[in-house]
């Protein structure tokens, strides 16, 4: 019989995710599973690793919330394994809705009963003097910004056609995903996950059209930088520094994350249970 192994990737910074994983780890040994963690934090029988050397695995389980999801995403990427967060604080977007007890997660992982679905990425590559010289890539988004006290000059174009150019704090091009983070707080719409769209939205532009826009995922859009002081960011985790007259190709990867839930949820309900949204007495409920 062959050793079943998962990720646990832990928030060390909250008491309440390290004492999840000391409960859970137990019911997953007594049924054969090998545990590994690249995260911050000593549990007994949890082997700590980087992430160039964690070993196979068949999914990374999230006890934290969306920001430490965000990280683990960049472990299930490439492996095209299962990501399944666990809500243990705050409501997220993508972590359960529901705090499901530690036995109802053992079983799922044991069972492989929990539910997939696949998110959308982005693919970003910066072109500097014709060559490209770094990509990347973001569940929730890709972001050019300001990396000073003023504001960056950009000049947009989508699908080899210009645009417009803005004076701003940043462009954001989300994911349904990403709809609901950075993209929402700079006032950009929310996209149901299922909504096949990129959200395009300039921040505190100085122009008159400066409206968030929904651009197809077959679209490229090629951000260029007319001005110093810019860096793009993935997702808040992976940054690089841009140069006068760099240009910023964001499209569509090929690859997604799939994202897991013990039970499944509607997104409306996510909605309502982030925001506290005025529903009650709703069909007598």
């Amino acid at each position: 019989m062959s050793i079943r192994s998962i990720a646990l990737v832990i928030n060390p910074s909250r008491t309440e995710t390290i004492a999840a994983a000391q409960a859970l780890a137990p019911l997953l040994f007594s049924a054969g599973f090998s545990l590994y963690t690249i995260s911050d934090v000593s549990i007994e029988g949890i082997k700590k690793v980087a992430p160039a050397d964690l070993p196979d695995i068949e999914a990374a389980v999230v006890l934290g919330g969306d920001g430490t999801i965000l990280r683990a995403a960049e472990i299930t990427l490439e492996r095209g394994i299962a990501l399944l967060g666990i809500n243990l604080g705050n409501v997220g977007f993508m972590a359960e809705v529901n705090r499901p007890s530690i036995t109802a997660i053992a079983e799922s992982i044991i069972s492989k009963s929990y539910v997939s679905e696949e998110r959308m990425t982005l693919r970003f590559a910066i072109e500097r003097d014709g060559k490209e010289i770094s990509n990347g890539w973001a569940l929730n988004e890709v972001t050019v910004e300001r990396n000073g006290t003023t504001m960056v000059d950009l000049f947009v174009e989508i699908d080899h056609r210009p645009l417009s150019h803005w004076g701003c704090d940043g462009l954001i091009c989300a994911t349904p995903t990403g709809s609901t983070a950075y993209a929402f707080s700079a006032g950009g719409p929310v996209l149901w996950p299922e909504v096949d769209g990129l959200v395009l939205l300039p921040i505190s532009a100085h122009a008159l059209f400066a409206r968030p826009m929904v651009v197809s995922p077959k679209s490229e859009i090629v951000v260029t930088v007319e001005s110093s002081d810019a860096l793009v960011s993935a997702d808040a985790l992976r940054k690089f520094p841009l140069h006068l007259g760099d240009r910023i190709r964001i499209t569509r990867d090929i690859k997604s994350i799939k994202l897991a839930h013990v039970s499944k949820t509607l997104f409306t309900d996510r909605l309502v249970a982030k925001f506290k949204l005025p529903v009650e007495g709703w069909r007598g409920e």
